[in-house]
């Protein structure tokens, strides 16, 4: 049906319906450009959020990613990222292939109606101006054919007049005829204008205007057409990245099907286990038997009164104790020509004496951690080089992992030796290409730096070889010789070698200490209870702000002034108060500027 036989009277209406039809294909162009916008909003927020839980570098949390619920959460990350990217691609998509394509579209379409609309407009005005001719005509043929009828009127009155003079009437019959020519000339220019003007109009209602319609009718079905593919492009988008979103979906569905809660308790016991031995039952001592206790006393060859010292103070490395002593200072080295049974953490003579179970319990409730380890606890930070702060178990995996780290840096520097060696033969023969004397100074520094990390790993794997000793099943001859060796040694030399290290693997006295008697040492315990707080021995200026987040440690803003109370004793840490008053705790030497007073009142210093 066309528009053109249908419309032909319409011209305003149609101009007024494509104009609306243009209108709301740029409406359908904000859609999708909003649409877009959202999409991208959307794919930013996933993929924030994705970032917000992944695991930071060099991490606690990084560690915690061993366990298959934490990687089947990292691959739900992964997957939301990736999820975030295929919204991504919708947005462009859509852009390239609807908005910037429909804009283009709409520009062409505003020409194109603009065009047909000029030639419309100005076939009506030609239209309008030859009707004004027609008329112009008409109105001078009414005109003339009443003048002409006049003057016959005129020269027939004449005429009948006798009194009227022959050269008048043939005046009047002159003038008659001039006006029955003129009306004759009116009556052949309007005929012809008119017989023009039909032809005209017949021309712009069956074929001027129906052409014009038609190129309207074909634009507008065109954008009709257009707009409908680009809603089709508009799902084929979305369709497009369903598999892929699927597959996302699916990822993160064989990620929780892969999820083993034996193999994460698996991993529970080798991040937690210790390497200790459970605590073997407690004899009972039958106090209503007090011969036999006394010979069962006195069959070790020790006196009473000594067996109550060793229990008061040695006591303490009971394994049910050592939480409450914990030590966080590094060992000192052990004596080269330690015997096996001075290994720390290895297992106990079977002639200890065994203590009864009220003063285990006295012991428990009693037992109080001395300061200089309490000072230890606090600093938290400094973590010995050996690992001897840990369990055997955990000390060993961190001593391996040590090792692997520096073989792996040990092949690193081979790499590069390699190929500095190839570098400089290329350069022997070639000698235009650069100065092989230029390459021995990096060669002898990469073959000193290979030399340091093999003494390196050389270290760790005496202390690694010396830790799986200590581990039940690892090293049971060690643990037969430690038995022997510890049955000769008196008890109070057991005593102390058992104070010394905790059973996590860590010194918990000093060298010079050891030598002490026991008693002493519990008086020693006891001034540190109730010592007063230590007095300022000067004041120190932050030269960074540091972030005290370990116990025992205090924050610090840059520029901030703080008094000393405890200088650095070579382990990095410098003791401050924030006031007289106030908090006080540990911040790094490095991070400080400190101002020593000359005679600083009541100073003390530990060892």
């Amino acid at each position: 049906m066309s528009w053109g036989a249908e419309l032909w009277d319409q011209f305003d209406s149609l101009e007024k319906h494509t104009q609306w039809g243009i209108d709301l294909l740029e409406k359908y162009i904000k859609f999708v450009k909003e649409r877009t916008e959202i999409e991208l909003s959307y794919a930013k927020q996933l993929r924030n959020l994705s970032k917000k839980y992944q695991p930071k570098k060099n991490s606690k949390e990084e560690e915690e990613y061993k366990y298959t619920s934490c990687q089947a959460f990292l691959s739900t990350l992964h997957e939301t990222s990736d999820y975030a990217g295929q919204h991504e691609v919708i947005s462009e998509n859509m852009t390239a292939q609807i908005m910037v394509d429909l804009a283009r579209y709409v520009q062409e379409l505003k020409q194109e109606r603009k065009a047909n609309f000029h030639d419309g407009r100005k076939a009506q005005q030609h239209m309008e101006t030859c009707w004004k001719q027609l008329e112009s005509s008409k109105r001078r043929f009414e005109r003339d054919c009443k003048e002409a009828e006049r003057a016959q009127q005129y020269f027939e009155k004449m005429d009948a007049d006798i009194n009227v003079t022959k050269a008048d009437v043939e005046k009047a019959r002159q003038q008659a005829q001039i006006r029955h020519q003129m009306a004759e000339d009116s009556r052949a220019d309007y005929s012809s204008i008119l017989q023009k003007f039909n032809q005209e109009q017949h021309e712009y209602y069956h074929t001027h205007i129906p052409n014009i319609f038609q190129k309207i009718q074909e634009m507008e079905e065109r954008r009709i057409v257009r707009i409908g593919e680009s809603m089709k492009t508009y799902a084929e988008v979305d369709r497009q990245v369903i598999p892929i979103l699927g597959k996302c979906l699916d990822g993160i569905v064989a990620a929780a099907q892969a999820i083993d809660q034996k193999s994460d308790s698996q991993l529970v016991i080798e991040a937690y286990k210790s390497g200790f031995e459970p605590p073997g039952d407690i004899e009972f001592e039958d106090y209503t038997q007090p011969l036999k206790r006394t010979v069962s006393n006195n069959s070790l060859s020790t006196p009473r009164a000594d067996g109550k010292a060793e229990l008061k103070f040695g006591g303490k490395s009971k394994g049910k104790l050592w939480p409450f002593i914990k030590k966080n200072k590094p060992p000192p080295p052990p004596p080269a020509s330690a015997s096996p049974s001075a290994v720390p953490n290895g297992p106990q003579s079977p002639k200890q004496p065994k203590e009864p179970l009220s003063h285990r319990f006295n012991e428990f409730m009693n037992s109080k951690p001395k300061m200089h380890c309490f000072r230890s606890l606090k600093r938290g930070g400094a973590t010995p080089e050996d690992f001897s702060n840990l369990p055997p178990e955990q000390r060993r995996k961190k001593l391996q992992q040590k090792v692997d780290e520096l073989n792996k840096e040990i092949q690193k520097e081979m790499d590069q030796r390699d190929a500095i060696t190839k570098m400089k033969d290329v350069y022997l023969k070639n000698p235009q290409m650069g100065d092989p004397a230029s390459l021995d100074h990096k060669l002898a520094e990469v073959s000193q730096n290979a030399e340091r990390l093999r003494l390196e790993v050389q270290k760790f794997e005496a202390w690694l070889a010396e830790v799986e000793g200590r581990l039940p099943g690892r090293g049971e001859q060690a643990r037969r010789q430690s038995g022997m060796y510890e049955s000769q040694q008196p008890p109070a030399v057991r005593s102390c070698a058992q104070d010394r290290e905790s059973p996590d693997g860590s010194y918990t006295e000093e060298q010079s200490q050891e030598s002490e008697l026991k008693v002493q040492a519990t008086d020693f315990d006891d001034e540190f209870d109730d010592e007063e707080p230590l007095p300022a021995i000067g004041t120190c200026k932050a030269l960074y702000t540091f972030e005290g987040q370990n116990e025992g440690t205090i924050s610090v803003a840059e520029g901030e002034t703080l008094f000393v109370i405890e200088e650095d004793k070579g382990d990095g840490w410098t003791r401050i108060r924030r006031s007289e008053e106030e908090e006080e705790g540990y911040v790094p030497t490095s991070y400080v500027e400190v101002y020593l007073d000359k005679n600083p009142k009541g100073a003390k210093t530990y060892i």
